[in-house]
């Protein structure tokens, strides 16, 4: 039963297994992901046919299949003393979270077939999590969250420190335009959408200081938003290039212990 629940995980699950099997299963979940969410914009653009109820019906019943099997083998991926902590542990992650809410919306809307239509309209857009299950699949997703995990903190404090300029300069501007601009400047959020736009360099041009004062605050906020914007950018870049360096020693020392595991005199393997 051990080795089947390894075979098992090894077929549905990354960094287990890289065999024919894995292969064929990713490629079929990842092919079956986007169906689902290219069926939900048709869906949205045609109204639901008979076609998409028995396509997402199919679906469904892979997408259990899979979350059931990852329920059956969480022990291996959570090991604990207790099997139902290890279901737990995975019922409670980010991607076994995102696999339930993923399947739960098409069961809510079965079961509770007298509740309010846009209820049900709202639950079946929730398909489009399913999107977020390719986060499992694809080598440049999980580069882009092995990056902002290596650099949370840096962006952290990068995000705090824009808040806090967003806050200030919300603020000011309130101070400055409230008395002449009252029905665009009514209070403080008000200016906080209109620091938001600005910062982005968005600018959308619904609201926008008129005194001279103001104008000078908007100017200067629009030449900072520029560096901050670019900061976390910044950051994420330096974590690519960073993961990508360290790919290429990773195959490097690779390459260098398979070119030493053989003499090089006759050619023949050496013991390791």
């Amino acid at each position: 039963m051990k080795q089947l629940k390894h075979t098992v995980l090894g077929a549905i699950e990354d960094d287990i297994k890289d065999d024919l099997l894995h292969t064929i299963v990713e490629g079929f979940i990842v092919t079956l992901i986007i169906l689902n969410a290219i069926a939900v914009i048709l869906e949205l653009l045609i109204g639901p046919t008979i076609y998409f109820q028995i396509f997402e019906t199919a679906s469904i019943i892979i997408f259990t299949i899979e979350y059931l099997l990852r329920i059956w083998t969480s022990d291996i991926m959570y090991p604990s003393k207790n099997k139902f902590i290890s279901i737990i542990r995975f019922v409670l992650s980010p991607i076994g979270l995102i696999d339930l809410f993923s399947i739960l919306p098409f069961y809510i809307s079965t079961l509770f077939l007298g509740v309010d239509t846009r209820i049900i309209r709202v639950l079946r857009l929730m398909r489009l999590l399913r999107l977020m299950k390719l986060t499992r699949h694809l080598e440049s997703i999980k580069l882009l969250k092995t990056v902002i995990r290596k650099k949370k903190y840096e962006l952290f404090v990068t995000l705090f420190i824009v808040f806090l300029f967003l806050i200030i300069s919300s603020t000011l501007m309130y101070e400055i335009e409230h008395d002449a601009q009252p029905d665009k400047f009514p209070n403080i959020l008000s200016a906080f959408w209109w620091s938001i736009a600005t910062l982005t360099t968005i600018g959308y041009g619904d609201v926008y200081p008129i005194t001279s004062v103001g104008k000078l605050l908007s100017a200067l906020i629009s030449l900072v938003g520029i560096g901050f914007i670019a900061l976390p950018t910044g950051i994420i870049s330096s974590g690519f290039i960073d993961e990508f360096r360290n790919s290429s020693k990773e195959e490097d020392v690779s390459e260098n212990k398979e070119e030493y595991s053989y003499c090089p005199h006759c050619g023949k393997k050496l013991d390791q």
